[in-house]
């Protein structure tokens, strides 16, 4: 009796899925179920409800016989799709294509099904999606900071300009990638640069230019680096610059030699998508006897400089004292007062000793008086 009749007991929590030779013929609820099986070729796998996943070998047998569609979801993607699970209001899992099947007896299962053809995925709860089982293999998290923008390139060709925010990228999709580009002003050091002036003076400038990004696309897809292209345009336009004025000239007017190179790299770079806000001329280094010739030549200017004027002030002083003298011929009597100042601060300084005599000094200081 035993070898011929089985005796199956499933409980509450469990389901009986029936196999006779391989082949699924159904499934049994809770309760004691008796099976006919002469020849030993019954088998029964028993599962438990209280997992919602059903893990089963034979799953797709299972799945289209349709006998689980009272207590199961199936679900069943293609190439394209993702499926996005939830058990119970929490999120459980992101799947890849294939077939799945989870129990619905103690859950309340939710399958949203998306579509990952567009290869771009936005959702306002992404941040837990990106977490969830199964999600980093599936999914590739991009993120945009303030003052990027991100240029989204799906098989070579541009898609979309996305803000600044955390986006996803469906992989084995489609070949796509999201290019950050800065919006923000940013500084480029031009250092080191050598170059000769138009009197044959090499000397070493180094420059500081800052700029932004006015049109991404135009800036990523016309140069492979922008940054190193910009670099390029600034060394051409100083070497052009710089190298057409004499040294006086350009260490004389190195503002406006800057507002000219300026002018000129503004309209060199326009076409690559940036825009130049300044360029200025940092340090100008000259070879060492050079800078000794400059200092002797500074040294002789300041002390030509210094003579001349101290000839101008010899000049003005004998043409004062010329008009000083003519004024005192024509005034004897100014000529007379001018002697008293004389004794007056001679008197002051040191003792004076008047000899009165016949004539004389004694005579010319009775007739001053």
């Amino acid at each position: 009796m035993w070898a011929i009749v089985r005796r199956i007991k499933v409980r509450e929590y469990e389901r009986g899925l029936v196999f006779r030779e391989n082949a699924f013929e159904g499934v049994l609820r809770p309760g004691v179920h008796w099976r006919w099986d002469p020849l030993l070729r019954l088998r029964i796998d028993i599962l438990s409800i209280r997992d919602a996943w059903i893990d089963h070998a034979e799953l797709d047998v299972i799945a289209r016989s349709r006998a689980l569609r009272a207590e199961a979801r199936i679900v069943d993607l293609k190439d394209h799709e993702r499926a996005i699970v939830r058990i119970d209001g929490r999120l459980e899992a992101v799947l890849k294509p294939g077939l799945y099947a989870l129990w619905t007896v103690f859950y309340a299962v939710e399958v949203e099904i998306v579509d990952a053809r567009g290869a771009l995925f936005e959702r306002a709860d992404l941040a837990t999606i990106l977490v969830a089982r199964g999600a980093p293999v599936l999914l590739e998290a991009v993120e945009v900071e303030a003052g990027q923008v991100g240029l989204l390139f799906r098989n070579g060709r541009h898609e979309a300009t996305l803000a600044a925010g955390v986006y996803g990228l469906w992989k084995g999709v489609a070949r796509a990638k999201v290019v950050t580009v800065e919006r923000r002003e940013q500084v480029l050091d031009v250092a080191g640069q050598e170059i000769m002036t138009a009197d044959k003076v090499t000397l070493r400038l180094n420059a500081v230019l800052t700029f932004k990004v006015a049109d991404p696309l135009v800036a990523v897809t016309s140069v492979e680096d922008y940054r190193q292209a910009l670099y390029r345009e600034a060394q051409l336009v100083l070497r052009a610059g710089i190298g057409a004025r004499e040294l006086d000239a350009l260490l004389g007017e190195k503002d406006a030699v800057a507002r000219e190179l300026d002018e000129a790299l503004r309209a060199r770079v326009a076409a690559i998508g940036l825009e130049v806000v300044s360029l200025g001329i940092r340090d100008v280094i000259l070879p060492g006897e050079m800078k000794e010739l400059m200092n002797k030549v500074t040294e002789a200017r300041k002390a030509a400089e210094a003579s001349l004027i101290t000839r101008r002030e010899e000049t003005a002083a004998m043409r004062s004292q010329a008009n000083t003298a003519k004024i005192l011929e024509t005034n004897p009597t100014l000529m007379r007062l001018r002697e008293l100042e004389v004794l007056e601060k001679v008197a002051g300084k040191a003792r004076l000793s008047v000899v009165l005599g016949e004539g004389g000094l004694a005579e010319r200081v009775v007739k001053l008086l």
